[in-house]
């Protein structure tokens, strides 16, 4: 109704950043779309999460990181706490979101962020499967 009427999709504030960010982190992935269609930026700078692939590689939407991969979102893009999109994942534990990203073209030794790396992030959060994961891959300690 509110984007009916002329909500600006993009307006920023609150505890999330804006509208897309705050459906990521609630997990209402049938909203995400809808703002996407509307014109929301999916790599507008917000919230602790950075942007909105950050928010939903944190939260283990692999859903939602695959709409927004498919809808241009920048893989590799720096902000927020834990750096990048790849770093957010392995920090959680979402292991079958860092094979997305990896697959679809995420740096495997970018740095930023809390932890330095995705493999550092993965190493301190003792979660082993990612950390062999992105060995695999070519991430150096």
């Amino acid at each position: 109704l509110l984007l009916e009427r002329g909500a600006d999709v993009n307006a920023q504030g609150g505890r999330y950043g804006n509208a897309l960010q705050a459906a990521i982190e609630k997990g209402n992935e049938s909203v995400v779309p809808l703002l996407l269609d509307h014109g929301a930026n999916l790599n507008v700078q917000n919230g602790s999460y950075g942007n909105a692939l950050h928010g939903a590689a944190t939260n283990g939407h692999e859903s939602v990181v695959r709409l927004l991969l498919d809808r241009g979102a920048e893989v590799n893009t720096q902000g927020g706490h834990y750096g990048n999109a790849l770093q957010a994942a392995a920090v959680e534990g979402n292991e079958s979101v860092v094979r997305l990203l990896l697959d679809r073209g995420a740096e495997v030794n970018a740095q930023g962020g809390r932890y330095g790396n995705a493999l550092q992030a993965a190493k301190a959060l003792g979660h082993e499967s990612i950390v062999q994961f992105l060995i695999t891959r070519g991430a150096a300690s």
